[in-house]
């Protein structure tokens, strides 16, 4: 998951958004009785996933002749300011792979269509519950679930046998341990953190808590919890066995390839690297990944965030189009086309009549499916995702000791407060 969102030139998003449709209602080759074309964003990545919903595609106009398919790949950390700009022009496209944390961001723009009764909602008992309440905000629904992931603790059984230790860790304080017994019997480190601050929210769920208490309206990642959560995060870059923080630029791809390689036992991270864990020289054996829910806090209760991607209808279109686009949303979300996704991209269906015995055959989904339990919905507040942003500039100074984690907290609580005025600290 590459979350961070970086800003783009008004050029390029209006010369991207000219591809749209949008509310031109044109795009039939002029004549009324000829096909409707819709255009879909998709956000995936180019090289390992788009090649899976292109197919898609055809399949869709070939059983749906009165409708034509521009597909359009947007670089992910591009999409949100893309489309944003795009909307507020009316030359949004008709589809987008929504990021969850966007869909109530747009929704209370009114970019979005609500889909509760549409045809694309038809089957949205078969989905799991806390995806659909992520797809939400103030009690409608502007996302079909498309794709879903959170964090979980990935690690290499290999290395977990070699030292001794037959489970993976279920607290923080048992993974400290199996991280220098790790280093003892194998000689390579047993855990490697990130500080990026998603990779984080693992330690305030631990600690029953949150960045923010959206009923309370209260900002609470400076609070005695969440601080207590945020010290054991710190506390894991420095023993035995417990590599060092990574605060360089690169940081994320020097974690994912020393695990990958097997340099380091244990990491935290997410089931969009799963085809990437196969291609290291640890995992040619697949079934020596392992996959387990992310330790517990001292709550005794393991929680990770919820990620993933909706499919979204735009509300500046016409009706043809968001008719058009409403029934592919429900053909690219149906069971079949998701359980199409999981085989070809390794990535997690939404809905639990997608998880074939042939999906399940993969170690990766199967473990992954496995920790969906103690994933935690984001709330329906537009501005959630935008708070790790303070905290992604604070976290690595505080873990590079360039700043305390009180002043490291104080000062993205200042930052947050700006972004929620109406939260109280």
């Amino acid at each position: 998951m590459r979350r961070g969102i970086v800003a783009t030139a008004l050029v390029a998003s209006l010369a991207l958004a000219a591809t749209a449709c949008g509310g031109s209602g044109s795009d039939n080759g002029g004549k009324a009785d000829g096909p409707v074309t819709i255009t879909w964003w998709d956000t995936s990545n180019a090289t390992n996933e788009a090649p899976t919903y292109q197919a898609l595609v055809k399949q869709f106009e070939a059983a749906n002749k009165g409708i034509k398919v521009k597909y359009v790949n947007v670089q992910f950390d591009q999409a949100q300011n893309k489309f944003d700009t795009a909307a507020g022009s009316k030359g949004a496209p008709d589809v987008l792979r929504s990021e969850v944390g966007w869909t109530p961001a747009f929704a209370k723009k009114g970019y979005f269509v609500p889909l509760d009764g549409t045809e694309a909602l038809a089957d949205q008992d078969k989905f799991q519950p806390s995806l659909i309440k992520q797809a939400q905000y103030e009690g409608k629904t502007y996302g079909v679930p498309f794709v879903t992931d959170t964090l979980a603790l990935v690690y290499n059984k290999a290395l977990f046998e070699k030292a001794g230790i037959a489970e993976a860790p279920k607290t923080w304080d048992e993974l400290k341990s199996a991280a220098a017994k790790i280093k003892d019997k194998t000689g390579v480190d047993g855990y490697w953190g990130s500080t990026q601050a998603y990779y984080a929210q693992n330690f305030l769920f631990g600690e029953g808590t949150d960045t923010v208490d959206v009923d309370a309206k209260k900002i609470t990642m400076n609070s005695a919890a969440a601080k207590k959560g945020y010290g054991t995060w710190l506390g894991l870059f420095d023993g035995k066995g417990l590599h060092k923080a990574d605060t360089t630029a690169d940081a994320y791809a020097h974690i994912q390839d020393a695990f990958i390689e097997g340099k380091v036992a244990a990491i935290i991270q997410g089931p969009w690297e799963i085809t990437n864990f196969y291609k290291g020289s640890a995992f040619t054996d697949k079934s020596n990944l392992g996959i387990a829910t992310v330790p517990a806090g001292s709550a005794g209760k393991a929680g990770a965030p919820t990620g993933g991607h909706n499919l979204s209808v735009y509300a500046g279109s016409d009706k043809a189009h968001q008719d058009a686009a409403l029934k592919f949303v429900k053909f690219m979300t149906s069971a079949k086309s998701q359980e199409t996704i999981a085989l070809k991209n390794s990535t997690l269906p939404t809905r639990d009549d997608a998880y074939t015995a042939e999906v399940k055959t993969d170690p990766g989904i199967a473990g992954y499916q496995g920790v969906l339990a103690a994933a935690q919905p984001r709330p329906a507040l537009p501005e959630y995702g935008s708070l790790w942003g303070p905290l992604d500039t604070e976290l690595p100074k505080i873990a590079a000791g360039k700043e305390s984690l009180d002043k490291g907290l104080d000062n993205a609580e200042l930052a947050i407060s700006k972004l929620v005025p109406d939260f109280s600290k």
